[in-house]
């Protein structure tokens, strides 16, 4: 284990990334069952108030990741221990801010709603790519070698065509595989092709009847495999989604007892 991880991260380079990843979780974890402590009114930190504003920990988030970040351009030439240490506390504010995705997105508090589910999918989204990221893997199938041994000129071409498909692919509502297919490109290669998914923007401009050439059967056969596959897969994302941040339908507490 111990020459595993001197061959493969510290002399790999990956100490910084890896101190990253750890934090990214250790911090995301910590922050969710401080949440859902103060939700269910367990005495824990609490929520941090300036007067009568609550201060919601995405704010701390984007300090750490200015701090951390900043640090890291300072301190990288200078001592991977320091860089590594940078690298963590930057992964623990994007944890901060992750966390609270959702209300960046819709601008507004819906951290106890069915709509603050996307910030868990945020969260899993940047675990993931990291985690791919650690095992040596790189977005669209590019690294140094592939430019050095095929040429500038074909794997730039290669690089073009993997992204337009990871574009497809997302377009046609298929974002797992989107994402994944980014370091994994048959993953994309497989969903560019296949039906979109009934309320993706693709079938929204290529199926529906507003189309310019509207395909009601293409469209009918795409909810009929939502229904019969992915609600399924639906429910029990749903279910690892409430396991993690817990159930959003429960009765809220008073707004100053919510959350930290």
């Amino acid at each position: 284990m111990d020459d595993w991880f001197h061959d493969r991260v510290v002399d790999g380079h990956q100490l910084p990334l890896l101190c990253f990843f750890v934090a990214l979780i250790v911090a995301f974890v910590f922050t969710r069952i401080n949440v859902r402590l103060i939700r269910a009114r367990v005495r824990w930190f609490g929520n941090v108030n300036v007067g009568e504003m609550h201060i919601h920990h995405v704010v701390f988030g984007v300090i750490l990741m200015l701090l951390g970040g900043v640090a890291g351009l300072i301190l990288a030439g200078v001592s991977t221990a320091w860089y590594s240490f940078t690298a963590a506390v930057f992964g623990v504010g994007a944890a901060l801010v992750l966390d609270e995705f959702a209300l960046i997105l819709h601008l507004r508090d819906v951290y106890w709603q069915e709509e603050g589910r996307t910030s868990v999918d945020a969260v899993f989204v940047a675990i993931a790519g990291t985690g791919l990221l650690l095992l040596g893997l790189r977005p669209l199938a590019w690294s140094e070698a592939n430019g050095a041994v095929a040429g500038a000129w074909p794997a730039a071409t290669f690089l073009v065509v993997n992204l337009v498909f990871a574009v497809v692919t997302l377009l046609k509502g298929k974002i797992w595989s989107g994402l994944l297919g980014l370091f994994v490109p048959p993953f994309v290669y497989v969903g560019a092709v296949r039906l979109a998914r009934p309320g993706s923007p693709w079938a929204r401009w290529f199926y529906s009847e507003v189309a310019r050439r509207p395909k009601p059967r293409r469209m009918a056969r795409a909810v009929r495999r939502e229904e019969r596959w992915r609600r399924p897969v639906i429910r029990a994302k749903i279910a690892v989604q409430e396991f993690v941040s817990g159930r959003h339908d429960l009765p809220s507490p008073p707004r100053r007892m919510q959350r930290g």
